[in-house]
C-alpha cells in the first residue's frame, strides 16, 4: 500500500509545518487568519468542566468487592462466549471478567496518554489559531482522563497492565508522524471512535457505578473531540483528489483489520489465563473455534460494540465508500449504517453528563444539544 507522506491540505483550517518550525509560529499575519470552524466546540470547552481530583465530581475512594462483584455484566465477557466458560467456577469467572477490565481500561489509559500526546502534537504544527487553540483545549482534557483512569484503575486493582503491541505500534505511529491528516483520520476517528464504543458499553453494562460515572464524564469530553475529526472530514475528504481519498481509505482498513483482529487476542492477555489456571493457547483455540466471522457479524449488532462504532465514524466521515464497503460488509449491515443518523452512540449519554455537569458547576442544565457543535461555519 502507498503511503501519502505529505499533509494534504485543501481548507487553511488545517495548514501545517514541521515541529521544529517554530519561526511560522511568529509570522505576523497568521494571527489574524484564525478559522471559525472550531470556536463552537471551544466555546463549549466550560460546560462539560470537571475534576477528576475533586471529589465534588467523583470520589475514587468509593469501595466495589472485587472477589464477589462483577464489575461489568458478564454476558459481555467475550471469553465466557467460548468454551473458556465451562472450564471456570463462579468465583474464577468474576475474577477472570474483572481482569480483563483491568486490561480493556489499562488500553484505555494508555489511549488516553497517545490523544494527550497527539494532542499536544498538533499545537506545533497547526498554524491557524482556532485548531491550535482546539488542540490546547483537548490536550487539557485528555490529561484529565489520563488522571481519571489512573486514579480508577489504582483504587481497583493498584496499577495498569502493559499496552498490548498492536495498540501500542498504532498509538506510537499517530503520535510521531508529521501528517495531520493521519493523526486525525487515526486518532480522532478511529481510535476515538474505538473509545467511545468501549465506554457507552462500560456505560451501559458496567456494574461498579463509579466506573459508569467516570465513563459518562470522560464521553462529555470524547463526544466533542469526535466533532473536530468530523469537521475536518467535512472539510478535506470531498475536496482531495480520487488517489488521496483512496490512500487514505485503504489505510483506515489496514488499521481496522489491525485492531479488530489482534487488539484482544489471547496471546496478549497470557496474566489473564494463568490467573484462573488456563493455558492461553488453549484460550486461543477455543476463540479460533467459537468466534467465526459470523459470530462477530452477529456481536456487532449490538450499537454499542466497539467496533461498529469504529465503522459507522468512519462511514459518515466519508472514509468508506463502495470500494471498501464490501470488505467491512462481511461483519455489519453496510445498509443499516448508512440509514442511520450521524449521532453516534454515545452522544445522549455525553448530554445528560453535560447537563448534570452544567447543574454542578452552577450553571443552567438545560436543554443541550452536541448537534449544533458540528457546524464548521
Amino acid at each position: 500500500m502507498t503511503e501519502i507522506t505529505k499533509n494534504i491540505t485543501v481548507d487553511t483550517a488545517y495548514e501545517a509545518v514541521a515541529p521544529d518550525d517554530f519561526a511560522a509560529m511568529m509570522e505576523v499575519d497568521r494571527y489574524g487568519q484564525r478559522s471559525t470552524a472550531f470556536d463552537k466546540i471551544i466555546s463549549a470547552t466550560h460546560d462539560h468542566f470537571w475534576d477528576p481530583n475533586d471529589k465534588k465530581y467523583i470520589d475514587f475512594t468509593t469501595p466495589f468487592d472485587m472477589e464477589r462483584e462483577y464489575l461489568i455484566d458478564p454476558d459481555m465477557n467475550t471469553d465466557l462466549k467460548t468454551a473458556v466458560g465451562d472450564k471456570l467456577d463462579e468465583a474464577q469467572k468474576i475474577k477472570l471478567v474483572n481482569l480483563d477490565v483491568q486490561w480493556s481500561l489499562s488500553s484505555i489509559l494508555h489511549g488516553e496518554a497517545g490523544a494527550l500526546a497527539l494532542s499536544a502534537s498538533l499545537c506545533h504544527i497547526l498554524k491557524d489559531p482556532g485548531a491550535q487553540e482546539y488542540a490546547a483545549n483537548q490536550t487539557r482534557e485528555e490529561a484529565r482522563h489520563v488522571a481519571g483512569f489512573s486514579n480508577y484503575i489504582k483504587a481497583r486493582w493498584g496499577k495498569p497492565v502493559r499496552v498490548g503491541p498492536a495498540l501500542g505500534d498504532i498509538l506510537t505511529e499517530l503520535v510521531l508522524s508529521p501528517l495531520v491528516w493521519k493523526k486525525i483520520v487515526g486518532m480522532q476517528m478511529l481510535v476515538e471512535g474505538l473509545a467511545m464504543g468501549a465506554f457507552a458499553t462500560f456505560y451501559k453494562y458496567g456494574r461498579d457505578p463509579l466506573m459508569v460515572q467516570l465513563m459518562q464524564f470522560t464521553m462529555t469530553d470524547e463526544a466533542f473531540h469526535h466533532k473536530f475529526g468530523k469537521i475536518w472530514a467535512d472539510r478535506t475528504i470531498p475536496k482531495i483528489n480520487p488517489a488521496e481519498r483512496d490512500q487514505i481509505e485503504d489505510w483506515a482498513w489496514h488499521v481496522f483489520e489491525i485492531l479488530l483482529y489482534n487488539l484482544g487476542s489471547p496471546e496478549q492477555k497470557k496474566h489473564i489465563y494463568a490467573a484462573v489456571g488456563l493455558e492461553w493457547e488453549w484460550v486461543q483455540g477455543a476463540f479460533m473455534e467459537a468466534l467465526t466471522d459470523a459470530n462477530i457479524r452477529e456481536e456487532m449488532q449490538e450499537t454499542t460494540n466497539i467496533f461498529r462504532v469504529l465503522i459507522k465514524t468512519l462511514l459518515k466521515a466519508g472514509i468508506i465508500t463502495q470500494r471498501t464497503a464490501p470488505n467491512y460488509a462481511a461483519f455489519i449491515d453496510m445498509k443499516e449504517l448508512y440509514a442511520e443518523s450521524d449521532r453516534m452512540v454515545g452522544d445522549d449519554i455525553a448530554e445528560e453528563g453535560i447537563k448534570y455537569l452544567m447543574k454542578l458547576n452552577g450553571q443552567s442544565g438545560g436543554s443541550y444539544s452536541l448537534d449544533k457543535m458540528s457546524a464548521a461555519e
